[in-house]
Order: structure tokens, then sequence, then C-alpha cells
């Protein structure tokens, strides 16, 4: 007879973990971890939140499977999902866990199961609630973010840029974007001043945005170039006004 699996609480409520705990959780309980593809391990290594739901149930005889949808947020905005299978081979034997990249495998693994064939699978409908993280707001490119936060600190010259706080906390970079932004003109001031605003978006382990705005300029006593960075735009073009003002 086929029934819902009801007799244990698969994610503990009053045990959250983050997504990197439940991933080596899955990974340290399943027979065949050692099949996933690199690819998808370092892809999971970004993630920002994780669900776990049941998916299908079938038990008979003494026999039982059931499958559950693993789903990963990553920091780029896409899902991915691993499907975990859960069995016993023999009435009253310990339960045997394998996890798969997609449904074909993961039905391909079942179908070999010793289970009666003339009963239906229990199946739930496929809802995955992620935890509460806000959606990122730059596509993000996993790099070496936190050296080059720390590089673009450095070569900034400006006295009132963002301070200690703000460098400890971008440590914890793992994937940056770097636009050009535009908007609000600045005063040119004298002919020949080329004026560049950039936002560097950082996103940090935690799933937190942290952005520093460089301006690049020429509004020197000698011309050279000049790089400052400050921890808003509105502080930013506020720096370019004020230079072109000193100039012009």
């Amino acid at each position: 007879m086929s029934v819902p699996y009801e007799t244990t609480a698969y994610e503990p409520a009053e045990s959250p973990e983050s997504p990197e705990e439940h991933l080596a959780r899955l990974l340290g309980r399943a027979l065949n971890s050692f099949e996933l593809p690199d690819d998808v391990l370092r892809r999971l290594e970004f993630a920002l939140a994780h669900d776990s739901s049941l998916h299908s149930a079938h038990h008979s005889a003494g026999l039982h499977r059931e499958t559950y949808r693993h789903t990963w947020l990553l920091a780029d905005g896409y899902a991915l999902t691993l499907w975990e299978l859960v069995h016993n081979t023999a009435p009253g034997s310990e339960p045997q866990r394998e996890v798969y990249v997609d449904e074909e495998e993961l039905r391909a693994a079942t179908s070999r199961l010793p289970l009666p064939s003339d009963a239906a699978d229990f199946e739930l409908p496929v809802l995955v609630h992620l935890s509460p993280v806000p959606a990122p707001r730059h596509v993000y490119v996993p790099d070496d973010s936190a050296d080059h936060a720390r590089r673009l600190l450095r070569r900034a010259e400006n006295p009132d840029g963002p301070g200690e706080e703000t460098a400890a906390l971008l440590k914890s970079a793992f994937a940056h974007q770097i636009t050009q932004a535009f908007g609000r003109p600045c005063r040119a001031g004298r002919i020949g001043l080329g004026y560049s605003l950039y936002e560097h978006a950082f996103l940090l382990r935690d799933g937190q945005e942290v952005s520093l705005w460089e301006v690049e300029h020429t509004a020197t006593p000698d011309g050279r170039h000049m790089c400052e960075v400050y921890p808003s735009e509105t502080a930013a073009r506020d720096a370019m006004e004020r230079r072109a003002a000193q100039v012009s």
C-alpha cells in the first residue's frame, strides 16, 4: 500500500541548517555522492538558501521508498536541484540513501528497487519554498572578489573613503560585478577633463550585497589620472561636482 512518509520530520524546524551544512549532510549520507559532477558541486558552494520537500513515497509489504527534492538558490539567481532516494532492500533493514542530479537518473534508480509494481506511488506536488533571501540586484561572477575589493580600496586616494569596517566586511566577498554608472552629469570644469563613475558590487557569503563607488578623473593640477572610492553613489557624485568646481 502506498502511503505518505510520516514517521520522521525530514528537516526539523528547530534545527535550521545553512546551505553548506545541508549539502554536507546530504552528501555525507549518500552512498553514491562521489558520482556527482564536479561542476555541480562547485556551483553549490555559492548557494544562498535551500529548501527540502518530500516528492513521492511508496510503502508496501515492509519495503519503502521515498524521494526528496533538495533545491538551492544560487548567487546568480538560478536554482539547482538534487534528488535523494531513500529505500530499504529488505523488510526491517536500515534505509539506504542515494543522490542524483536529474529525475531521469532518479527514475532509473527507482526502477531497480525490489518494490511491488502493482500499486501507484503517492506523489506530492512539487512546491519549493526557498528561504526568504532577497534576489541579487546584480549578475555576479564568482572570482577572487575579496582581493579585488582590497586592491580597489588600496588605490583610492581620497581620505574620506570607506573605512576599516567596510574593508573587513568585504573580506568575505566571493563574487562581484563592475558596471559603469550614468545619470546625473557633473559640471565639466576645464576642457579636457575626464570623469568616469563605476559601481563595484560585491556579494558576501551571507547573501548581503555591498557596493563601492569608484570615481576616475583627471581633475588634478597636472592632469594625471586619479582614483577615488566612496561608500555610496551620492557621495561619489558629490565628489565629482566638487572636483569640477575646483578646476573650472
